[in-house]
């Protein structure tokens, strides 16, 4: 995965005709991309920040049917979701696992009550079942969650769902698609488009690294932009109407005392109606998630003192040693591209998860809504009608058995496992060097090989593509990814040959940006 051959083939001329275009490099844009491309498409997927950059990189990382949904009544979501977590486990083993997750409950009939939906949560899943739910002891769930409040504590639910890591599923898709004949190009900022008299578009995009401007000719292209859909539809058509309700969701990050054990918490029903988890991840405990509703998106959205409170607030009840603000070691907040209803008075926790297809006049494909477990199925069905409205020759779809880059089922070193097939070739270059093999933080074992390959393999190009998406530090220690931001810069201004003004330019931009990861 290079950017460099990406450029490349821009500057060709005569330009190049893509059969697919997909602006977004979030996780429908990128499931989109592989797609086109497994079915034998040329593709070219432009993002304008790193990929899975915005929303795709800050869930609640889970791969899952929606045990809400059910209480919303939404069983043919739930069916869906759970057909595609069977998928995605499959097909990306080394990324995703079997998350056993404990409801602790304070009377007889709430035990009654979640175990029984808990039961039809299994009986939708079928064969694709990651374990049966169980009713367990009191014992049982202070022996599973050590810190929960045992006061007046009846029983637990036990059940199963999926767990991944969001940001490095995504730069897999990613590799996943270069490695079959698709190109992509992260920090490519898409200005304009126009479809010219002989049905073809002509798209400008800047290189955001160089300032050069590109007209690239596409037959179909795809608006993939998650929480921005509404932007490029308005470049489409000034009198657009927006289809996306943002909504925001918080999460906090915390000491694995707060939490020990391997299993999850989840609190089935928090002070506003939702559902909360608190999930071992990186060896910490995230928790997470609120839904803010909010009238602009950012691409680097800001948590609200609210919502870390509303969060806190409902560990309360549950813990015995309850975390505080000075406890939380990061904070970040995600932005949710909810399909707008029809009357947009609905509170945001409301409104249906579901995608949503849509096809303007003049033949952009528009995809938004949904979630992170049914991306596949969104790729699915935009190519389809992709191939349908541009009138192109008809291939099947393919990414139901196919094995994402990195698939691997060995027992493999722990400190490299999130890599995949990809840790001994990583392994192999950090024995390289000596140097190489140096660590970034005495507190982790993240080392300057990885950087390296970071930079060679998976198109990083910045600080905070390292902290926030390749290492994922930012999210889970922001403190720990401050100390570490001087040396990234140092190996990725050798790797990309640039100069000790740039270096000196991320460490201030990586700074800036952290204060939005810290709780003041």
């Amino acid at each position: 995965m290079d950017r460099k051959e990406t450029v490349k083939i821009l500057n060709q001329q005569p330009a190049k005709l893509w059969d697919f275009l997909v602006i977004g490099g979030g996780a429908t844009g990128l499931g989109t991309a592989l797609d086109s491309t497994l079915r034998g498409f040329s593709t070219l997927l432009l993002e304008q920040s790193d990929f899975t950059k915005g929303t795709s990189s800050r869930s609640t990382k889970l791969v899952h049917g929606g045990v809400r949904y059910l209480a919303q009544g939404d069983i043919g979501l739930v069916l869906e979701a759970l057909k595609e977590r069977g998928i995605l486990l499959k097909n990306a083993p080394h990324v995703t696992s079997n998350q056993s997750f404990i409801i602790p409950t304070y009377s007889f009939w709430k035990t009654v009550f979640y175990a029984a939906g808990l039961k039809l949560y299994d009986l939708l899943a079928g064969k694709l079942s990651l374990g049966k739910s169980i009713v367990i002891s009191k014992k049982n769930v202070i022996k599973f969650l050590a810190n929960v409040n045992p006061k007046n504590l009846s029983n637990g639910i036990l059940y199963h769902d999926g767990q991944f890591d969001d940001a490095r599923l995504g730069i897999n898709l990613a590799e996943s698609c270069s490695e079959n004949g698709g190109f992509l190009a992260n920090y490519f900022q898409v200005k304009s488009f126009l479809k010219v008299q002989s049905g073809i578009w002509d798209v400008m995009a800047t290189d955001l690294e160089t300032g050069k401007v590109y007209s690239i000719r596409a037959k179909a292209l795809i608006n993939a932009t998650g929480v921005f859909v509404d932007n490029i539809l308005l470049m489409d058509k000034k009198e657009s109407e927006p289809i996306v309700k943002a909504s925001q969701g918080t999460h906090i990050v915390i000491d694995k005392l707060f939490l020990p054990g391997s299993s999850a918490l989840m609190i089935p029903k928090t002070s506003d109606g939702r559902v909360l988890f608190a999930i071992p991840w990186h060896g910490k405990v995230l928790v997470g998630t609120t839904d803010t509703g909010i009238e602009k998106a950012d691409l680097e959205p800001l948590p609200q003192e609210a919502e870390v409170n509303f969060i806190l607030d409902n560990l309360k009840s549950y813990l015995i040693k309850v975390p505080e603000k000075k406890d939380i070691l990061s904070v970040f907040t995600g932005l949710r591209p909810l399909a707008r209803p029809d009357k947009s008075n609905k509170a945001s926790k409301e409104i249906s998860r579901r995608h949503k297809l849509i096809v303007s006049g003049s033949g952009l494909v528009t995809i938004t809504g949904g979630k992170w477990t049914t991306y596949r199925q969104m790729a699915e069905e935009t190519v389809d009608k992709a191939i349908e409205v541009n009138k192109l020759v008809y291939e099947p779809c393919k990414t139901v058995n196919f094995k994402i880059h990195g698939h691997s089922t060995k027992e493999l070193n722990p400190a490299l496992s999130i890599y995949g097939s990809d840790a001994e070739k990583i392994s192999l270059l950090i024995n390289s060097n000596p140097e190489f093999a140096e660590k970034l933080h005495e507190d982790y074992p993240f080392t300057k090989g990885e950087v390296i390959w970071f930079v060679r393999n998976e198109m990083a190009r910045t600080v905070e593509d390292v902290l926030a998406r390749r290492f994922r530090i930012l999210f889970f220690d922001a403190h720990a990814a401050l100390k570490m931001a001087g040396k990234v810069a140092e190996i990725l201004q050798k790797e990309l040959k640039n100069d000790q003004d740039w270096v000196n330019g991320q460490v201030v931009e990586f700074n800036n940006l952290v204060k939005g990861y810290l709780i003041k």
